[in-house]
C-alpha cells in the first residue's frame, strides 16, 4: 500500500504517518465538536501576515516533516504565509507548537479558479520540522482510490462554527460520510459541478466544512488503523454551511497522487544537485 510520497515523505524514528500518539475520540454523534488536543497532528493552521500580526485563513495538512498539502485557493501570490503545526487552541501559547515559514508554494498548474478545477497546492517548509507527539505526518491513499458511500470520515479545522460565525478556537472535528459520486452528481445534488477527481462528504444540512475549514483534511482511517488524507476541503453551499444535499466538496488525493510525487521529486532532485 502506498502511503508515502516518493523520497520526500519518509519519516524516520519512533513515529509512523497517521498513527496520533493521542488517538482522537471519534463517534457518530452529528455536529461539530472539540478535537481531542493534538488527536489530528497533521492538522495545520495556514496564515498570513498584516501590519505586522499572523491570521488564520485555512488549514492543510502535514504529509512529511517538509510537506503541507493545502488547497490552490488558499493561495494568494500578494501574502505571505507561515505554517502553524501542533496546534490546538489558535489564542494560547501551547508547548510543542511551532511556526515555520512557508518556503516554495507550488500550485497546481491547472489550477482554475472560475470552475474550481484542480483545488490542490503544496507547500514546502522553509525548514522541516521535527516529528514529535504533537506533530505527525498523515499518510497519503493509494493511487486513485475510491471512498465507499457512507464511509465515515471526519473533516477538522477552525474554520467558523456556523454560517456567518465566529471561527473557532479549539480544533473543531465533524463525522461527514462520504457521499458517492453518483448520488453527489444528481441535478437536486451537486450535478455535473462535482468531477471525479471530487469527492463529497456530508450533505444532512446538519454539519459540514465552513470559511476557514477551506485546505483542511478529510480523514478516513484504513485498514491498517492508519489515518490518511482523502480529501481537501474545496468548496461548499454558497447559502450555507449546513445546507441539505449540497454536501462538503473536496479534491480527491488520490486523484493527483502523480502530481504530489512529481512535484516532490523534482524538489528533491533540484535540492540535491
Amino acid at each position: 500500500m502506498m502511503k508515502f510520497v516518493v523520497l520526500a515523505v519518509l519519516v524516520v524514528g519512533a513515529y509512523s504517518c497517521g498513527l496520533p500518539t493521542f488517538p482522537p475520540i471519534v463517534t457518530r454523534v452529528v455536529g461539530g465538536e472539540d478535537a481531542r488536543p493534538h488527536s489530528w497532528p497533521w492538522q495545520i493552521s495556514l496564515q498570513y501576515t498584516r501590519n505586522g500580526q499572523w491570521y488564520h485563513t485555512c488549514g492543510g495538512t502535514l504529509i512529511s516533516p517538509e510537506w503541507v498539502l493545502t488547497a490552490a485557493h488558499c493561495i494568494s501570490n500578494t501574502n505571505t504565509y507561515r505554517v502553524f503545526l501542533g496546534k490546538h487552541n489558535l489564542e494560547e501559547t501551547e508547548e510543542g507548537s511551532v511556526a515555520i515559514a512557508a518556503g516554495n508554494i507550488i500550485v497546481h498548474e491547472k489550477w482554475n479558479p472560475l470552475f474550481i478545477r484542480n483545488d490542490i497546492a503544496l507547500i514546502k517548509l522553509e525548514t522541516p520540522v521535527p516529528v514529535s507527539d504533537t506533530v505527525t505526518p498523515a499518510c497519503l491513499p493509494e493511487p486513485e482510490f475510491i471512498l465507499p458511500h457512507d464511509e465515515s470520515c471526519y473533516v477538522t479545522g477552525w474554520g467558523r462554527i456556523k454560517t456567518g460565525g465566529p471561527l473557532a478556537e479549539n480544533l473543531q472535528q465533524a463525522l461527514l460520510p462520504v457521499v458517492d459520486h453518483a448520488t453527489c452528481t444528481k441535478p437536486d445534488w451537486w450535478g455535473s459541478q462535482v468531477k471525479e477527481t471530487m469527492v463529497c462528504a456530508g450533505g444532512d444540512g446538519v454539519v459540514s466544512g465552513c470559511n476557514g475549514d477551506s485546505g483542511g483534511p478529510l480523514n478516513c482511517v484504513n485498514r491498517d488503523g492508519a489515518w490518511e488524507v482523502h480529501g481537501i476541503v474545496s468548496f461548499g453551499s454558497g447559502l450555507s454551511c449546513n445546507f441539505p444535499k449540497k454536501p462538503t466538496v473536496f479534491t480527491r488525493v488520490s486523484a493527483y497522487m502523480d502530481w504530489i510525487n512529481a512535484v516532490s521529486r523534482f524538489f528533491f532532485v533540484s535540492w540535491k544537485t
